[in-house]
C-alpha cells in the first residue's frame, strides 16, 4: 500500500505531503479544485507521460514522490531483482519522477536512476488506476490470462504447464543437436575416421606433453653436466687440497699436544686449538665436496638415444596438437570427441530414434498438461462472466455484457503459460456486437465495469493500491450505494482510493479527504483529512450545492450513520 505521497511544485500544487491509511478513502472537493491533479501526480510517479506544463507556473521542476510497503511475498521484489535494482523486502520501496523546464525527466526507484519504462512496469504491480481515460490493467487484454488464472487458482495447472514446456524444449534441443552432429559425421566421416585412426595409433595420454617437455630438458643438460663434474673432480684430485689439509691437521694436531698446551687457557695455546679445529673443519668439508661431486657423476645420464626418442615424441604430439587446434595434453579428449562423432556415424540412428521419442513423450506431457490448464480456465471463464453479470446489474449496467473469450492459438505458438489466448470482450448494448473493453466509449462505463471486474475478480492481481476516478459519473442514489458498498468490499484486503461527486460513495468511506482551492489568492490546491463533523459538511455541501442547509446537514448525518 502507499504509505507516503509527497508532492512538489505540480500544476496548482506548491507542496503536499500525505500519508494515506488502509482501507476506502474518499477524495472530494468542488470541480477544479484539483482532485484529479493528485491523480495525475500519481501516475507520474508510476512512469506514465511527462508534460513540462506540468510544472507549477514559476518553477524550475517539479517532482513527486510515492513510498509503498509491499508484502515480502509480492512479485514487484522479483522484478526489481531482475532489473538489477538494490532493494529489499525488509524496507520501503520510493518511486520518485522529476520534470524540469530544461532537460529530460528523470525517474528513481529507491534513489536509483532508472527508465521511466521501468517505473511503469513496477508501478503496475503495485498500483490500479480505473477511470474514464486510465488504461487500468483491467484494460490491457496482454494481462487478462494472468487475471483468469488468478481467479481459477490455476497455480498448480500452472506449474505442470511450465515444468513440462521446459522439459519439452530441452528433449527438443538435445534431438536437434544430435541430428546436427549426426549430420556432419556423415559429411565428414572419411576425414573421422583417419583422424580416429592417427590419434589412436599415436595413443597419447594425459599431461604426456608436459612430461617429455621437462624430460627433454634434463636430457639436453646431461651433458653439459658431465662435462662440469669432471672438471670439479679434476681439479680436486690434482690441487692436492685433501692431502694438503690432511699434513695441516696433523701439524696443528702435534702443536695441541705439546706440554701445557692441551688445557691451558693462554693466548697461545687457545689459539693452536682453534687453528687444529679449523682445519680439521676444512678436511671434513672437502672430503664431503668431493663425495657430492662423485654421487652427481653417478646420478648424470647421458643417453642420446631416449633424448633423440623424446624429441620425437614430443614433436609428434605437438604436430596432433596444431592438426587438431588444441594443446598436446588434451589430445586424449580430442580423441574422445572425435570417436563419439564416428560412433554416430553407425550407432547414431539408435541415439536419434531415442531422442526423437523423448521429444515426442515431452510433447505430448505438455500437451497433456496445457489441456488440463485450458479446460480449467473454460470452466473458470463461466464462472468469472456470471460473477461479472451480478455486479454490473446493481451498477446501471445489466444491458451491459462482458464475456472472457478464450482461443486457441497458433500451432507452435503456446509455451509454459498453455495454448490458449484470453481476453475480456464487452457488450454494451444488446445486438452492438462484442468488442475489447478498452474501447468502451463512455467514460462512465468503462469506470464502472472497471469496479464490476475489480469486484469479481475479487483477489485477482498484484496491485494492493486501487484508485477510481469517478466510477459514479451520471449515476445516483441506488447506484451509487452499490458502488460504495463495493469500494468498501474492496477496501476490506485492498487500499482503496475514489475521487467522486457521490455523496452516498463519499459517505461509504472510512476515511474521507478534501481538496479544495487555497484561500491566500496564489491559485493553488490543498488537501485535507476530514472529521466526522467537517466529512458531514462537506456531504452536506454535495447534497445541496453552495448553500448548505440543514436539511442537507441532516441528511449528510444519516448517510454518515448508514455508512
Amino acid at each position: 500500500m502507499i504509505l507516503s505521497l509527497s508532492i512538489r511544485d505540480f500544476v496548482l500544487i506548491d507542496r503536499l505531503d500525505i500519508e494515506p491509511g488502509a482501507g476506502f478513502t474518499a477524495l472530494t472537493g468542488e470541480t477544479g479544485a484539483g482532485k484529479s491533479i493528485i491523480l495525475d501526480a500519481l501516475s507520474l510517479a508510476m512512469g506514465h507521460g511527462s508534460d513540462r506544463a506540468m510544472i507549477r507556473a514559476g518553477q524550475d521542476q517539479s517532482s513527486v514522490a510515492v513510498e509503498f510497503s509491499p508484502p515480502v511475498r509480492h512479485p514487484v521484489w522479483a522484478a526489481l531483482a531482475e532489473a538489477g535494482i538494490d532493494a529489499s523486502p525488509d524496507e520501503t520501496l520510493t518511486m520518485k519522477r522529476v520534470i524540469r523546464r530544461s532537460g529530460p525527466a528523470r525517474a528513481f526507484l529507491n534513489d536509483q536512476p532508472v527508465s521511466a519504462t521501468l517505473l511503469s512496469e513496477i508501478g503496475d504491480l503495485l498500483v490500479e488506476i480505473h477511470g474514464q481515460h486510465a488504461a487500468s490493467t483491467l484494460m490491457k487484454p496482454s494481462s487478462h490470462r494472468r487475471l483468469l488464472d488468478q481467479f481459477a487458482g490455476n497455480e498448480k495447472l500452472l506449474e505442470m504447464c511450465a515444468t513440462t514446456h521446459a522439459a519439452m524444449a530441452e528433449a527438443s534441443a538435445r534431438r536437434q543437436e544430435l541430428e546436427d552432429a549426426h549430420a556432419e559425421a556423415i559429411e565428414h566421416r572419411d576425414w573421422l575416421a583417419e583422424a580416429v585412426s592417427e590419434l589412436s595409433r599415436l595413443n597419447p595420454q594425459e599431461g604426456e606433453a608436459a612430461i617429455l617437455t621437462e624430460r627433454r630438458t634434463l636430457l639436453m643438460q646431461s651433458e653439459r653436466v658431465t662435462e662440469a663434474v669432471r672438471e670439479a673432480e679434476n681439479v680436486l684430485e690434482k690441487s692436492g687440497v685433501e692431502d694438503a689439509l690432511s699434513k695441516a691437521a696433523r701439524a696443528t694436531e702435534r702443536i695441541c699436544r705439546l706440554p701445557g698446551f692441551e688445557s691451558s687457557q693462554d693466548t697461545l695455546p687457545v689459539a693452536a686449538r682453534a687453528a687444529a679445529e679449523a682445519v680439521e673443519r676444512a678436511l671434513i668439508e672437502a672430503r664431503e665436496a668431493a663425495n657430492a661431486i662423485g654421487q652427481l657423476e653417478r646420478l648424470v645420464d647421458h643417453d642420446s638415444a631416449e633424448l633423440d626418442g623424446a624429441e620425437a615424441r614430443l614433436f609428434a604430439l605437438r604436430a596432433a596438437g596444431r592438426k587438431h587446434g588444441c594443446d598436446p595434453d588434451l589430445l586424449p579428449d580430442m580423441l574422445t570427441s572425435l570417436s563419439d562423432r564416428l560412433d554416430l556415424v553407425e550407432a547414431g540412428e539408435d541415439a536419434l530414434i531415442a531422442a526423437r521419442k523423448a521429444e515426442a513423450s515431452a510433447r505430448a506431457d505438455w500437451h497433456q498438461a496445457a489441456g488440463k490448464l485450458s479446460t480449467a480456465r473454460q470452466a473458470a471463464a463461466s464462472q468469472l462472466e456470471k460473477a461479472i453479470a451480478r455486479e454490473l446489474k446493481p451498477l446501471k449496467l445489466g444491458r451491459s455484457v462482458i464475456r472472457v473469450a478464450i482461443t486457441p492459438l497458433a500451432e507452435g505458438e503456446g509455451g509454459p503459460n498453455g495454448i490458449d489466448w484470453v481476453q475480456f470482450d464487452a457488450e454494451t448494448n444488446p445486438g452492438a456486437g462484442f468488442g475489447p473493453l478498452r474501447k468502451i466509449a463512455s467514460g462512465g462505463e468503462l469506470a464502472r465495469v472497471s469496479l464490476a471486474l475489480k469486484c469479481a475478480l475479487a483477489e485477482a492481481g498484484s496491485a494492493l493500491t486501487l484508485i477510481f476516478d469517478e466510477a459514479d459519473q451520471g449515476v445516483g442514489g441506488a447506484v451509487a450505494a452499490a458502488i460504495g458498498e463495493r469500494l468498501i468490499s474492496l477496501g476490506q484486503a485492498r487500499q482503496v482510493f475514489a475521487i467522486t461527486h457521490s455523496p452516498q460513495v463519499a459517505a461509504s468511506a472510512s476515511a474521507q479527504w478534501l481538496v479544495e482551492k487555497e484561500q491566500d489568492g496564489a491559485g493553488g490546491s490543498r488537501i485535507r483529512g476530514l472529521d466526522d463533523s467537517s466529512r458531514q459538511e462537506e456531504i452536506a455541501r454535495m447534497l445541496s450545492g453552495a448553500e448548505v442547509t440543514a436539511e442537507a446537514r441532516a441528511a449528510a448525518g444519516r448517510l454518515l450513520e448508514g455508512a
